[in-house]
């Protein structure tokens, strides 16, 4: 060991110049945009899976480590303020970040969202740039919203979407509203599978072992306030609350463990405090502080069945076979059951009962998973082929089989402390925004009189 110290302190400068001379200029730069920078853990899990099945491509397609980059970037950094003033130096970390990369995706996540969200802009903003530098423009397995040819933003991001650089739009959700977004022939478009249903691959390192003769454990995800009503669903907090105060009593009776959990959003995690506070749900039986991947994975791998709001934890979940049901409070979560042929386990606040949500629970538990490997080599075939005709138009390559895609996948190392510090001030720094907002609203209403 000693010699070799040796020897490797005498040939580290002549290593450092050969790294250089082995990372040429012509290195495949791909920058990564994902909704990275969210409290929901749900995008970090999108991030992690999204870079295992670039770089198993990069693989495929006879690349070495040192022959490609990828760059993970939020797509905030396209920023708020950029988009209040249009200051052109607000814009120039973007403009960097596109002009020196050779290919720019865009990984799940809402980046389609204008409802009421501005995910579309800023979207819309990056296409724009990526036409400025000529820069293919790829979306991978993106999430869909309601298409509405009279609304100004939808078509402001359509133009967007259908500039010459956009080269592939795949979606999770609906491929006929996607269709309504295409208007160029030359523009490739698909349904995919989302990238978290390679969670089971890429995770495999944080799976927990259930402990034997233990209580069967229920994991129940809960959805803030509004996520409902804000969707156009009529399901008021009040109704909330007595919902999921009955689910967890009709999960007691009939003999389960139980956790109620959050995919990490902090208006989620306030919702279940309130619960607690206010409603008497027991404070050890809530898990509060989701902020980081493996975490969320090891709580669903716990699990012996799952009942979600939230889209990722479901998918999640059927990625490490534990039995879901999703609670439809956005399309988005049908059209993940229908995609992976179980439509009958998707239920309706609205329609049905508690008692019925864990009837279909049960079931579900009863009868497993069955996965179709068509459906889940999807986004890998699709990511594949348009990234073969950027980099390497006449490699006589194809896209891995099953099986070997999976033996080939890079495996997620773990959140750094780092990581997990940068997270939690994250999420802080929206809570502190949202009480500020609420604090200067009071402010406002108590100069006025207390009108509203």
């Amino acid at each position: 060991m000693h010699c070799f110290d040796k020897l490797y302190k005498k040939t580290k400068p002549y290593l450092k110049k050969i790294k250089r001379k082995i990372t040429p200029k012509s290195q495949v730069k791909v920058l990564l945009l994902t909704n990275r920078d969210s409290d929901n853990v749900g995008d970090q899990v999108i991030e992690a899976t999204d870079i295992s099945l670039i770089s198993t491509v990069m693989k495929n397609l006879g690349l070495h480590r040192w022959e490609y980059e990828i760059i993970s970037k939020a797509v905030s950094f396209v920023s708020q303020g950029y988009l209040k003033n249009r200051n052109p130096k607000l814009l120039e970390p973007a403009e960097k970040a596109i002009r020196n990369c050779d290919i720019v995706v865009f990984g799940g996540a809402p980046m389609f969202n204008y409802m009421y969200q501005n995910f579309y802009e800023r979207t819309a903003v990056t296409i724009e740039i990526a036409q400025k530098y000529q820069k293919p423009v790829f979306f991978s397995a993106i999430g869909l919203e309601h298409y509405d040819e009279q609304n100004k933003k939808c078509q402001r991001l359509k133009k967007a979407l259908n500039l010459d650089c956009v080269k592939m739009i795949t979606t999770r959700d609906d491929f006929e509203m996607l269709q309504k977004y295409k208007e160029k022939e030359s523009l490739y478009i698909d349904k995919v599978a989302d990238p978290a249903v390679h969670t089971c691959t890429v995770f495999r390192k944080f799976w927990i072992q259930k402990k034997p003769g233990r209580k069967k454990k229920i994991g129940i995800f809960i959805l803030r306030e509004g996520g409902f009503t804000d969707n156009k669903i009529p399901f008021s907090k009040e109704e909330a609350i007595a919902f999921w105060t009955k689910v967890v009593e009709i999960v007691k009776q009939r003999g389960y463990d139980y956790e109620i959990l959050t995919s990490g959003h902090f208006s989620d995690e306030a919702f279940v405090d309130r619960l607690v506070r206010e409603y008497g749900f027991l404070l050890s039986k809530c898990v509060f502080n989701m902020n980081t991947p493996e975490y969320l994975i090891s709580k669903i791998a716990d699990c012996d069945g799952v009942i979600s709001c939230r889209l990722h934890p479901s998918i999640i979940s059927f990625s490490l076979d534990v039995p879901s049901v999703g609670i439809m409070w956005n399309a988005k979560v049908k059209g993940f059951y229908d995609s992976i042929g179980y439509g009958n386990r998707v239920f309706d606040v609205i329609q049905e009962k508690p008692e019925e949500l864990v009837d279909r629970l049960e079931l579900a538990m009863k009868e497993g998973i069955q996965k179709d490997e068509t459906y889940l080599m999807s986004i890998y075939q699709s990511l594949f082929t348009v990234m073969k005709e950027q980099i390497k138009k006449n490699s006589n390559a194809s896209p891995y089989p099953y099986r070997k895609l999976v033996s080939k996948m890079v495996c997620f190392k773990g959140t750094s402390r780092g990581e997990k510090e940068e997270k939690i001030k994250r999420k802080f720094r929206r809570v502190y925004a949202k009480y500020n907002k609420v604090a200067d609203s009071n402010r406002k209403c108590e100069n006025n009189g207390g009108d509203k």
